[in-house]
């Protein structure tokens, strides 16, 4: 079958098509002919190698995390599918790749593909639902009434995240740039800030929550918006050692990624702030929950571009840039 891999990690980690062995079949597993595939940055980020000592894959390995196809063979003690079912799912930290023609999916990890959608539309959600349903539920255990931080709004993750917040009932505050404003209040954004004309830090306060969604300096500038008790999720880092533990890595690690978080963790402490890492995980039932509010209408699909599959190389590239609106995704079929 076809696949989009990379041979190696580092600056050139030589990513092209390759003609790969279909995958076989586990007993929990589904055999997927993939209809459409998701991308997410941190697709771009695993060749590189940053990720290296807690991802593990054998390669050449597939690129892609999201994926929405059709079942074309279930495993012998696979019991909710069958085959002829649309499935979306999400396979990140599995060693799996979706940026293919078919995968192996483990059952725990699929859902149906709410009925009212098409397949990119489908690939788009994975683990930006995933992400937001685990940082807003999971973590921050968000209430009615308290008040989210979701830099980024217009972003892939902003853009499920503001809608998710909004269905359980929080003010949403978000920044973005001049053109992307009308935008992020469509999907609910009840605080816009233009970070083309004012920093969020100068302009929003008493904020209960932030997901962090930015590199560089924006999880430090979020301290300064929230009250004290608050609570901060990073999507992007710093790493901290409660990570490290929770993925029984070795002692080095522990103490490296605790080096990263350090000064993180002390501006948090000063102001009686909770910090911590998140690294999403696939989840089926999660996900099937998050169909319900797409089937629904509480939530929709937010898709910036589509590229065919012969051009995948290409809209890595362009979710590179970082100026989606939205999702892009690969269309295989």
């Amino acid at each position: 079958m076809k696949a989009l891999t990379f041979k190696r990690y580092g600056k050139s980690p030589d990513i092209g098509f390759a003609d790969v062995p279909r995958p076989t079949l586990k007993p929990d597993e589904l055999l997927v002919q993939i209809h459409a595939a998701g991308l997410n940055p941190i697709d771009n980020m695993i060749p590189t190698g940053m990720f290296k000592p807690v991802l593990h894959f054998q390669l050449p390995a597939t690129l892609g995390s999201d994926l929405a196809g059709v079942v074309i063979e279930v495993g012998s003690d696979v019991i909710r599918f069958k085959a002829g079912d649309a499935v979306f799912a999400s396979v990140f930290d599995l060693g799996i790749g979706t940026l293919a023609e078919f995968a192996v999916v483990p059952e725990s990890a699929a859902a149906l593909k709410p009925a009212n959608l098409d397949f990119v539309q489908a690939a788009s959600i994975p683990m930006v639902g995933l992400t937001s349903w685990q940082a807003l539920k999971g973590r921050l255990k968000l209430q009615r009434g308290q008040k989210l931080f979701i830099p980024a709004g217009s972003g892939g993750i902003g853009t499920f995240a503001i809608q998710l917040a909004k269905y359980l009932g929080a003010t949403v505050g978000t920044s973005t740039s001049t053109g992307n404003v009308e935008l992020v209040r469509r999907l609910g954004a009840d605080e816009v800030v233009d970070y083309r004309k004012q920093a969020f830090e100068k302009v929003l306060r008493g904020y209960d929550a932030v997901l962090g969604t930015l590199k560089g300096d924006a999880i430090e500038k979020s301290i300064g918006i929230l009250r004290p008790g608050g609570k901060i999720v990073s999507l992007i880092g710093p790493l901290d050692a409660a990570f490290a533990r929770a993925r029984g890595l070795n002692f080095v690690l522990k103490f490296v990624f605790g080096l990263m978080s350090r000064k993180i963790m002390r501006l948090a402490k000063k102001r009686d702030l909770a910090y911590s890492f998140l690294f999403v995980r696939p989840d089926g039932a999660q996900l099937a929950q998050i169909g319900t509010l797409l089937e629904t209408g509480r939530i929709l699909p937010v898709i910036d571009k589509v590229f065919p599959f012969d051009q995948a190389p290409e809209a890595l590239e362009y979710l590179a840039q970082g100026h989606s609106k939205g999702k892009v995704v690969v269309r295989m079929k």
